[in-house]
């Protein structure tokens, strides 16, 4: 599995910003995805994670409300819609995938559940 993840700049606060994740290499709908952030010298947090039908959604708390993730299983892409952006937003930002299919929510929102990343794309917001 390959993901190439883009879409990311520079844009000042309250502005929008929308990611865009291709997804190459197996069938897609058979593939859970979510979006990760690591901001400079702190961990990779969950953002965002979309089951695969897309029905389901899972959102971090800092972000819902404010970021909307979907996907097109016709195109193979996975979108990170980002609204009302704060500096604090600021990180790299990473698509990854997961085989898992549990219906436990908790799975979705750890790192560890997905095999396979993309290279990030970096969003900086300024205040």
């Amino acid at each position: 599995v390959q993901l190439q993840a883009s879409g990311g700049g520079l844009v000042q606060a309250g502005g929008s910003l929308s990611l865009s994740c291709v997804f190459s290499g197996d069938t897609f709908n058979r593939y859970a995805m979510g979006w990760f952030r690591q901001a400079p010298g702190k961990a990779r947090d969950f953002v965002a994670g979309i089951r695969r039908t897309g029905a389901t959604t899972y959102y971090s708390p800092s972000v819902k409300g404010r970021f909307t993730i979907s996907r097109d299983n016709a195109k193979n892409t996975v979108a990170l819609h980002m609204n009302s952006l704060k500096p604090e937003d600021t990180a790299i930002y990473y698509c990854a995938a997961t085989l898992n299919r549990t219906d436990y929510s908790g799975y979705y929102y750890d790192a560890r559940t997905y095999d396979s990343w993309g290279q990030g794309t970096l969003v900086t917001v300024s205040s």
